[in-house]
């Protein structure tokens, strides 16, 4: 696997290294021994899959905040979908700044998200599927979220959402919810 350091420290995009023969090619997109020796959580608590029928689906942001704070590490396997990381961790040089990755089962990249940073995306296309490796059960009462037109963030999204939850909706303005 090479591991591309992103803007958010700890956040990584993974590109699998293929290796090819006649039937195709194989993949490891995961090991906990390589993600514990570069200080990434290698903790496996949960598996989901986020299932998106419209373009311009937009999820997030979202996190779990302490003591149910949670790593992902984050695959489209269907479709095409742009990725969104925001730090929330006061302590960050970069706090309250995001950046952004192209996730697609054509490109076959990975999104690690450390424990404190939200996350998001917004599908390209219809039918996208992105599939969640996850370092803690999830809690309610830990999860909270950032509105994803927040002001405060900026967050360049590359199109305004056509289809977002309530919920994502209606998270409360930054100063309200995290200060």
């Amino acid at each position: 696997m090479i591991f591309e350091p992103l803007m958010v420290p700890g956040a990584y995009l993974l590109k699998p290294e293929q290796v090819v023969d006649e039937r195709g090619f194989f993949a490891r997109t995961f090991c906990r021994e390589t993600f514990s020796e570069r200080g990434l959580n290698p903790d496996l608590a949960q598996s989901s899959i986020s299932f998106n029928t419209a373009k311009l689906t937009l999820r997030g942001m979202h996190l779990q905040v302490p003591p149910h704070e949670e790593a992902k590490l984050v695959r489209c396997t269907r479709g095409h979908s742009h990725h969104v990381i925001l730090d929330l961790r006061k302590t960050s040089a970069v706090f309250l700044k995001s950046t952004s990755v192209r996730l697609s089962a054509e490109n076959r990249h990975l999104l690690y998200v450390p424990e404190g940073v939200a996350h998001g995306f917004l599908t390209l296309v219809e039918n996208t599927e992105v599939f969640y490796q996850i370092s803690a059960k999830y809690v309610p009462e830990s999860s909270m979220g950032a509105r994803w037109d927040d002001p405060v963030f900026r967050i360049d999204w590359p199109h305004p959402p056509a289809v977002i939850s309530r919920r994502d909706r209606e998270f409360p303005d930054f100063e309200q919810a995290f200060e």
